[in-house]
């Protein structure tokens, strides 16, 4: 790899084989970062992700009184009923993790607060989720443009009776954060707290994860489907004293994907058959395009086909809405594909770090794919040996363009990362981890 001021060169690979432990989630690391705050007694959580994203949780939270210690390479959180502090300005970066379930924790709490992020962050809609939270009674006002960050958020008086709507295909992150502060809520009243679901919701695993970790955290959210979520009166965060967080299965991806392409094996271990992820689903994408997947409890083995010897992956014609991170990675393996290869139901990717259709549209094309988009999908044809071009991608601060192009180097020519240490986001070490696994 050649590195240049804000940029990194990344030669052309043959083969990718070897070991790697995966970061911590970011979606578990910082919904626990958060419960643990919330929650009754002390947890000591292990294994969380070191990133931009936690970072920014885990400063907010210092700032609002929470005491967190570093303990033998673990983070000891003392929970809080309320936020000591109640004034305080939170600048929350680009961390949709962190801006959105602090956001509804502080509405339901109470207080002066303002939430900001960089520029990026005051165009990610979140207006459904202010909305919602109005419906409780919440206190919030719109400090620049309407439906978007920074916010204000006062004191209002909440109402637990109030049955809460929220449109579901936007961003499950709404709904996430209004399941985490409806405990909140529930705590010191006599009448269950009820959320519904207006339309069809997207990245239902997302949810899952939630819900996973709250009943961890002592509270049972009870489902109807997808529709209408119940949290029982009386019920209240309390810590479970210790809990590990397990790799990130978004992550997880492009070594799976490596396997996929550069024959393997790719071992990877954090992750397995017993995650709470929806995106170890991103395994059986690989195994219908012709990868052999081997899966235990924590970890995860791929081996492929040796796409620079001529052999190919089967083309994919299928819905990501379930697993729209890790569709990305899908998304530049169709480069090595048999045929054209569309990815549907993506819409999501709009209001994500940045326009992620559009932008995979034009990096793609940048080196020489014939590529189509809509509103809400994506189609990429498969690149001929000799028309790959050498280009320097643009990631639009975005982490996941910087580390699902890191693949294009199986296309014979070099390929140069703009601005690469936007991986800080979530995998800061991600360039390190992939020159130890890939091979001229």
């Amino acid at each position: 790899m050649t590195h240049r001021p804000h940029s990194l060169e990344l030669p052309p690979v043959t083969r990718a084989h070897g070991d790697v432990t995966l970061p911590g989630s970011k979606s578990i690391s910082n919904r626990v970062l958060l419960l643990a705050a919330l929650a009754e007694g002390r947890t000591t959580l292990r294994g969380l992700l070191d990133s931009d994203d936690t970072r920014v949780m885990i400063a907010a939270l210092r700032q609002l009184g929470v005491t967190l210690e570093e303990d033998d390479a673990a983070l000891v959180v003392q929970g809080v009923t309320r936020f000591p502090v109640d004034t305080a300005d939170l600048f929350m970066g680009n961390a949709g993790t962190a801006i959105r379930p602090l956001t509804a924790a502080l509405a339901v709490r109470g207080g002066a607060y303002e939430l900001s992020g960089v520029a990026r962050m005051h165009e990610r809609p979140i207006g459904d989720l202010v909305t919602a939270l109005q419906m409780w009674g919440a206190q919030i006002d719109y400090l620049g443009t309407p439906g978007y960050p920074p916010l204000r958020i006062g004191r209002g008086q909440l109402d637990p009776k109030q049955v809460v709507k929220v449109k579901g295909n936007v961003s499950s992150q709404f709904l996430t954060a209004l399941l985490m502060a409806a405990p909140l809520l529930a705590a010191d009243s006599d009448h269950d707290v009820v959320i519904e679901v207006v339309g069809e919701l997207i990245s239902k695993p997302y949810i899952l994860i939630t819900l996973n970790l709250m009943n961890r955290f002592g509270v049972n959210v009870e489902r109807e489907g997808w529709q209408r979520f119940r949290v029982p009166a009386g019920a209240r965060y309390r810590s479970p004293g210790h809990y590990a967080v397990e790799g990130d299965a978004s992550s997880a991806s492009y070594f799976m994907a490596l396997g996929a392409i550069g024959g393997g094996p790719v071992r990877m271990s954090g992750v397995g058959a017993e995650s709470i992820q929806g995106d170890m689903a991103f395994a059986d994408v690989l195994r219908d395009m012709g990868a052999q997947i081997s899966m235990e409890s924590d970890t995860v083995v791929v081996r492929g086909v040796r796409v620079a010897a001529g052999e190919r992956l089967r083309a994919f014609d299928r819905d990501f809405n379930l697993i729209p991170d890790a569709a990305m990675t899908a998304a530049v393996l169709a480069l090595y594909a048999d045929g054209p290869c569309t990815l549907r139901n993506i819409g999501s990717w709009r209001v994500k770090e940045t326009d992620r259709i559009d932008a995979m549209h034009q990096e793609l094309a940048r080196i020489g794919a014939q590529v189509q988009s809509g509103p809400d999908w994506l189609t990429v044809h498969p690149m001929e040996s000799g028309g790959w071009r050498a280009a320097d991608i643009q990631t639009y601060d975005d982490h996941r363009m910087a580390m699902c192009f890191s693949l294009a180097a199986f296309g014979g020519t070099p390929v140069t990362i703009l601005d690469p240490v936007c991986v800080r986001k979530t995998f800061p070490d991600y360039f390190t981890v992939y020159q130890a696994l890939v091979h001229p």
